[in-house]
């Protein structure tokens, strides 16, 4: 064997890949043809093949690859940040860090839709629920959003859903975080609302129906907000404060101040910067609002047997159900990081944060004393943790300590931002007062002559985190087995296969994984100045350029944080689009009825008007209908939404002649990325006909799930949209148009986890990306031709073929057996499974997308499992088994089934060790199957009381 040969540079194709070439052999035996090539060619349309290798590098083995990105990330400066503006330095609990951020069994679990397997993560993010109605004094709270500025779009969005006024203008506090209002502005202009900037003394003076308000203000000024919040209210108004988290530890309450909504960043407590992300943004609102908000709230219900247990309330899945009339397009949240911020609650107490908290303020204002002493200007003396200066000598000093390592806010020609936080120590006090005053800082002097900053009337009274969750996991050992409790209540990817249909849920290689919590990485400032961010911006510019080859786009935005933000971003180009061209009337979006929920949710949001184009009986969009209805709104057409290869698992034949058809009548061809793991290297949205498509880095790039959140939703564009990207007003993005507003917080989303997919293309280089693709297509067929022989596959291609994933139709055994698709699905949980996707995109269907990292050994045993169910259902046809008592209405068994009475016509061993190898691995939910109905009428988001705790 050659030297070349022994160091294996294609090592780590293999270690993505899961089945092996005998397996492969064997795979392909079953379905019938001699190669992989025989089935790509049975699969996609000849005429949208690539034919031609991927322009990227060769793969690279994974401590090369690893010393290479550490090379680029050396490149970042990362100073002391004092910048603030909604960012802060942290100290993570390393105990945190390292059994949930660096742990895959946090970070490969998928969105907790199969609540009895998912009991711990929600716990958590009930744990984050109940922080945030402490800390902002309302009634209930969400699950988490994507970020501050887009929650605060989401807040004014509900805000006239719920308001009694009939006006459509909206007042924001001047004093709003810049980012926020840059957001807010994109949004507002496609709802048709006109926004109103003022300082809070103005609210009163028009007819709003609602209101924005910062609190602190972006400056770091403090005003009691009661009287602007009522004036608004008097007229009908419904009033959001976007308030800092760790502020609101020393400060009165949003909700004591009159609020209807609360909202803001929970980065602080506990998650690093990561150069704008990702964060789990909070959304408070009051109880009788619950049914208008976005996003998720954990509620609490009851099992089976009638033990509390926690489950997706109200928004499992809405865009789904309401389509269009959803009340936003987000379907996700920032789980991984509510988790975070949650169990930094936890960690800390209330003892704990409020002493952080106080720490902070005390900083800032010795600081400020000292400032003052010297004869220094301040632009506001009432502040918690942001000082202004107002300092002639501002270029000197601001240069001085760039020389000295502190990044400071430059706010104007003469005033200088300080902003104090969780990591500032007592010598980055002493050293920050020396540049300001030009003289040595005697601490102990200073703390003892220094008044607090906070006004009286401002000062929390109210008690915070009080409940026992919070008071009684201090020690690590305490911790750190809390946490592991938690762990083992979640069925997660390092357990088994994850087959969710539409959610690829392929390996998160911890190569990918460990570069983001590298501090060049990790510790960044979104606004940190540019030519400190060097390494992060190669990072960026070369996954660009990397995702540009495997899409055939012109340009790249990495700006929207999730797909559905992807989505926004996209739609958003195409109607900028057409306004350059004088056609800003054309506001028809044609989307197939397979579509995802997501898509005519979005164009509702863009003012767009949704004409649905039907399905034939194969599942294919309907061509003719297609062309009908493009000939009908040609002189409004503005784009079609399309998922590719479709909702329904095949690649449609006539994929070109409908973009072509839609170009024709003066709309563009937006294409949905969720399905994108089944071109790359085999074909491209661009080549294909798409003007624009996001890419969910999360599914086909592997970044993880994270339990239903991060993630990351870029979008390509031919040439053509490319000017009509997203910019940002703080720190404009290269090649964008100045004064373009911005879809999301930071300039390029949740950057701390692009390092995962630049690694994960790195490593596979273009042989590995396209036979990724190949084996996603063969395990996919191969499931398909397994189950076929116990279940019918719904939907296939012109040969017979699925692309990567399945659909396999349980209405016919339902007719028969009475046996449903959620049984199904919670009898997979005795077999140590997480169900596929359930009756999406068809009602009383499964379907299955194995990806190309599981092993042929773990698709056997799902098919093995998937067996056994059929043969169960079986039992429940023939009258074997009662129709209201057998394994698979009684699914899933939990450990209160192993002892105690069993009034059952099966045997225990049958129902919980229902195959041999699940004696080996069992996966214990940790309740019997949840009461959706009970918790969606009793709907409670908070932790239970403290008689579950005697």
């Amino acid at each position: 064997m050659s030297l070349a040969a022994l160091f294996n540079r294609h090592e780590f194709i293999a270690r993505h890949i899961g089945p092996s070439d005998a397996e492969r052999a064997e795979m392909l035996a079953a379905v019938g043809l001699p190669s992989i090539d025989a089935l790509v060619d049975q699969t996609l349309p000849a005429d949208i093949r690539l034919n031609r290798r991927l322009e990227l590098p060769s793969p690279q083995p994974e401590a090369e690859a690893l010393a290479a990105l550490k090379a680029v990330a050396s490149k970042n400066v990362v100073n002391k940040s004092f910048i603030g503006l909604g960012y802060y330095p942290v100290l993570t609990p390393t105990v945190i860090l390292r059994n949930v951020l660096e742990n895959p069994g946090w970070y490969t679990a998928y969105t907790p839709y199969q609540a009895e397997i998912a009991q711990g993560r929600l716990e958590a993010l009930l744990n984050f629920q109940q922080m945030v109605i402490d800390l902002t004094g309302l009634e209930m709270a969400n699950a988490s959003l994507l970020d501050e500025a887009t929650a605060a779009a989401e807040a004014m969005a509900m805000a006239k859903r719920v308001s009694k006024s009939k006006s459509v203008s909206f007042f924001v506090d001047s004093r709003v975080l810049p980012q926020t209002l840059d957001v807010m502005k994109t949004r507002a202009k496609y709802f048709g609302f006109e926004l109103v900037s003022g300082h809070p003394e103005e609210a009163g003076n028009g007819d709003y129906f609602g209101a924005l308000f910062q609190y602190p203000g972006e400056a770091g000024d403090l005003i009691d907000l009661t009287p602007h919040i009522a004036a608004i209210k008097a007229k009908g108004g419904v009033v959001a404060v976007a308030a800092d988290v760790m502020a609101l530890v020393a400060l009165k309450s949003p909700a004591e101040m009159g609020a209807d909504i609360a909202l803001g960043n929970t980065q602080r407590f506990g998650v690093p910067m990561g150069f704008g992300g990702p964060h789990a943004a909070y959304f408070a609102f009051k109880d009788e609002m619950k049914r208008s908000a976005p996003g998720r709230i954990i509620g609490v219900s009851i099992d089976a047997k009638g033990k509390t247990a926690l489950r997706m309330a109200l928004q499992t899945r809405e865009q789904h159900i309401r389509r269009e009339k959803a009340n936003s397009n987000i379907c996700t949240s920032q789980v991984l990081l509510a988790n975070i911020a949650g169990l930094y609650a936890v960690y800390h107490g209330a003892e704990g944060v409020q002493r952080i908290a106080a720490r902070i303020h005390r900083l800032a204002a010795i600081f400020a004393h000292a400032v003052k002493e010297a004869g220094g200007k301040l632009v506001f003396d009432r502040f918690f943790d942001t000082v202004q200066v107002d300092a002639p000598k501002a270029d000197a000093i601001y240069a001085a300590a760039l020389a000295a390592g502190y990044n400071l806010r430059r706010v104007g020609k003469t005033v200088l931002g300080v902003a104090f936080h969780e990591a500032a120590t007592e010598a980055d006090l002493a050293k920050l007062i020396e540049l300001f005053t030009g003289k040595p800082a005697d601490i102990a002097a200073l703390d003892a002559a220094a008044q607090d900053a906070i006004p009286a009337a401002l000062k929390r009274e109210s008690a915070i985190l009080t409940h026992p969750v919070f008071n009684t996991h201090h020690s690590e050992h305490e911790m750190l087995r809390y946490m592991k409790k938690l762990e083992n209540r979640d069925l997660a990817m390092n357990h088994s296969m994850i087959s969710l249909g539409s959610c690829t849920m392929k390996l998160n290689a911890t190569s990918e994984m460990i570069p983001i919590t590298w501090p060049e990485f990790a510790n960044m400032h979104p606004f940190a100045p540019r030519e400190q961010t060097v390494g992060y911006l190669q990072l960026i510019e070369g996954l660009q350029t990397q995702l540009k080859a495997i899409t055939g786009f012109d340009a790249i935005s990495m700006q929207p944080n999730s797909g559905a933000q992807g989505e926004y971003a996209g739609l958003l180009a195409i109607s900028r689009y057409h306004e350059s061209c004088g056609e800003g009337h054309r506001d028809i979006c044609l989307i197939p009825q397979s579509a995802h929920g997501t898509n005519p949710a979005t164009a509702q949001m863009m003012n767009m008007q949704v004409v649905v184009v039907k399905c034939d009986d194969a599942g294919n969009v309907d061509v003719a209908d297609l062309k009908a209805k493009a000939e009908q709104h040609a002189a409004k057409l503005a784009a079609l939404m399309i998922t590719y290869p479709s909702t329904h698992g095949v690649f449609e034949q006539g994929i070109k002649q409908i973009c072509e058809i839609v170009h024709a009548h003066g709309g563009q061809v937006y294409m949905d990325g969720a399905n994108l793991n089944a071109q790359v290297g085999l074909t491209r949205p661009a080549d294909i006909g798409a003007d624009v498509s996001h890419m969910n880095l999360h599914k086909t790039f592997c970044i993880p799930h994270g339990g239903g959140g991060p993630g990351m939703g870029p979008i390509g564009l031919k040439a053509h949209l490319a000017p009509f990207i997203a910019n940002h007003v703080v720190a404009p993005v290269p090649g964008a148009v100045e004064g373009q507003t911005a879809v999301s917080a930071a300039p390029f989303g949740s950057a701390s986890i692009l390092p995962i997919s630049y690694m994960y293309i790195a490593m596979m280089g273009a042989e590995g990306m396209k036979q990724a693709t190949e084996n996603a297509l063969l395990s996919a067929n191969y499931l398909a031709t397994r189950l076929a022989e116990h279940f019918p596959v719904l939907y296939t291609g012109a040969n017979g073929r699925v692309a990567h994933e399945c659909i396999i139709d349980l209405r016919p055994l339902k007719a028969a057996s009475g046996v449903t698709e959620v049984d199904v699905a919670k009898r997979l949980m005795d077999y140590g499974f997480h169900a596929p996707t359930m009756s999406f995109p068809v009602p009383g269907t499964l379907m299955i997308e194995p990806t190309e990292s599981e092993p042929k050994a773990e698709l056997d045993r799902f098919i093995a499992a998937m067996a056994s169910i059929r043969a169960e259902i079986d039992q429940v046809q023939s009258g074997a088994w009662p129709a209201d008592n057998n394994p698979l209405c009684n699914a899933p068994h939990s450990k209160a089934d192993i002892a105690g009475d069993w009034n059952r016509p099966y045997s225990r061993e049958q129902g919980l060790f229902p195959l041999p190898y699940v004696l080996e691995n069992k996966f214990w939910p940790s309740v019997n199957r949840i009461d959706d109905v009970y918790g969606d009428r009793n709907v409670v988001c908070s932790c239970p009381g403290m008689e579950n705790y005697a």
